[in-house]
């Protein structure tokens, strides 16, 4: 979750104002925490996962389903459980109230489909909504592939009536266009942090972590539908980073630098781009713009290399909002300006420092997962990703890939039926540094080239279940790790149901949330197949995910079945 401050929120020309007074701050910020517990040691594992819902609201009578927009009203006595799937966010009245889009100049988003009024509540997101815009000099452009049935128009080309020009120029022939923030952070996701023994370890797990970010996210894919219509993707993560990408005409190598001072590759939300460990420095093949005098300036305050510049590449980025009781801060006991740039780097990792004066060690979070329709599903991702964590640390892997090979894999990852049909860079040997200490990385593994024998093209049931002669699997790995410890039968049995729910989809025998989402579409009797979601089938696939949610109906083909144990035998229900 990013930093909610509260307050009053700035203009982007006022924000703008105090840009280098935030990056200076944020930085001695930064110091000042490094020198307080930057050599602390023998921190536990404590880790905490995120989950972002929306609220629904069903009109049986009319089968609608649409977004409620009463979710700050009732959030402190919220205790139900809500959906993953947008109700088809920016077609018309999809929200309750029903509000109107106003695309004028002086709203925040200026969009031709999502209202204002759907923007969370909280100050922090219409100012981001708002500044992100006047910030980049014109809307954000979000094209997102269509999926082209067999009575899809070809080309498939909209047209938007009240658009003033902007729209026009942005919109690809067979793409849907979106042009707001809320479109991509409307999508709901699953995250989760791990606390580390000591900043070593954390940056250990930071680069490990991140090869698996592809994987995971294509395991857990579930967005395949945007703005009514069925789309060639099933993951979220380039519509959200196309949504909030601030980035001006020039820092996109559109126009020559002028006014700005970088090119910058990436929008802020998007794939990491340097390892932090010794043995990932190496593998850092990805050209990393950074801010040379803050990079100098942490050097030498000590800082080394691979930390100072991962900082000094997040702080190339301005702060996107700002309140006014949060400009003049206290830098040894309070962090709001480094947190103000690092949590609007929306990475698919994040390293993250200890609070000032707290007993919260240092972190890392996973963000690139997709939320699913099930708190039992929920449940198996983080838990696989946990347990992933602690053979990671108890076996010393090693699964580092060159960085632009986990880039092209987060590519990959996104494209429809990617468990299925993708193949991704994966390390062949993963057991190399088995003599690595704890907090370092062993000796093999230090050196100036890589190998590209070291990796190769695998699919997600290898890396997955693992194939005899090619990879070990990470399934097996983990239950060699389980076989040693000491887990209570209850405790063992969920563990066994959420790593055979990940196995399965794996492999294809069960669906992800996102091809069955697809299939259910597709068997729809109102579908025409034309790629277009009407308020029918939306309302119809609302409901059934609901009745999925609250095990009111069996989804096998999603779920599968559940592990029990009898005694000591184990059954299948």
């Amino acid at each position: 979750m990013g930093l909610l401050s509260q307050g009053s929120p700035l203009s982007w020309e006022k924000t703008q104002r105090h840009a280098e007074h935030v990056r200076k701050h944020g930085i001695l910020q930064f110091l000042h925490i490094y020198r307080a517990v930057g050599e602390r040691h023998k921190d536990v594992l404590k880790w905490g996962d995120e989950v972002e819902y929306m609220l629904v609201v069903f009109d049986h009578k009319n089968k609608r389903a649409q977004l409620s927009l009463t979710g700050g009203d009732v959030l402190h006595t919220l205790q139900e459980k809500g959906e993953r799937v947008n109700p088809k966010l920016g077609c018309p009245g999809f929200t309750i109230p029903e509000c109107v889009p106003t695309p004028v100049e002086t709203g925040a988003s200026k969009s031709l489909f999502f209202p204002d009024e759907a923007i969370n509540k909280h100050p922090r997101f219409s100012t981001l909504t708002r500044n992100i815009r006047h910030r980049r000099g014109e809307k954000v452009v979000i094209n997102v592939p269509i999926f082209k049935d067999k009575n899809t128009p070809s080309p498939f080309i909209e047209t938007f009536p009240n658009d003033d020009g902007e729209g026009a120029r942005a919109v690809k022939p067979d793409h849907v266009y979106m042009d707001a923030m809320g479109f991509g952070m409307g999508n709901c996701c699953l995250q989760v942090t791990f606390q580390a023994c000591s900043i070593s370890e954390a940056r250990y797990l930071y680069d490990q972590l991140a090869t698996i970010c592809p994987i995971v996210m294509a395991l857990s894919a579930a967005a395949p539908f945007y703005r009514g219509y069925m789309t060639d993707i099933d993951c979220r993560w380039g519509v959200i980073s196309a949504s909030v990408d601030d980035r001006t005409r020039e820092e996109r190598g559109l126009e020559p630098l002028k006014n700005n001072r970088y090119r910058i590759n990436k929008s802020r939300y998007d794939s990491i781009d340097s390892y932090l460990s010794e043995c990932g420095e190496k593998y850092n093949d990805i050209d990393l713009t950074i801010d040379k005098e803050i990079y100098e300036q942490l050097v030498k305050e000590g800082i080394d290399h691979l930390l100072a510049q991962h900082i000094a590449h997040l702080f190339i980025r301005d702060p996107l909002t700002l309140f006014e009781e949060k400009i003049h801060l206290d830098d040894e006991n309070e962090s709001d300006h480094f947190e103000n740039i690092q949590s609007t780097n929306w990475q698919t990792m994040r390293f993250k420092p200890p609070p000032p004066n707290s007993d919260i060690g240092w972190r890392v979070e996973f963000r690139p997962m997709e939320v699913q329709l099930t708190d039992f599903e929920n449940s198996a991702y983080v838990v696989f990703v946990v347990l992933l964590t602690r053979v990671i640390l108890s076996y010393k892997l090693d699964f580092l890939i060159p960085l632009s090979k986990v880039d092209e894999n987060m590519k990959v990852a996104q494209k429809r039926d990617a468990v299925r049909q993708g193949m991704f860079y994966f390390r062949k040997d993963i057991s190399k540094g088995g003599n690595a200490v704890v907090d370092g990385c062993g000796p093999a593994q230090n050196g100036t080239e890589t190998d590209s024998e070291e990796y190769t093209l695998m699919s997600i049931d290898t890396i997955i279940n693992g194939k005899e002669g090619v990879f070990p699997g990470l399934i097996p790995i983990l239950n060699s790790y389980l076989e040693n410890m000491e887990v209570d039968v209850d405790t063992r049995c969920s563990i066994l149901n959420y790593l055979k729910l990940i196995k399965k989809r794996a492999s294809g025998e069960l669906m992800t949330a996102a091809r069955w989402m697809r299939e259910f579409v597709a068997n729809h009797p109102a579908y025409k197949h034309d790629s277009v979601i009407t308020e029918e089938i939306n309302y119809s696939l609302i409901w059934k995910c609901y009745q999925i949610a609250e095990e009111q109906v069996e989804c096998p083909e999603l779920l599968g079945n559940k592990v029990k144990y009898s005694g000591n035998k184990t059954s299948t229900f």
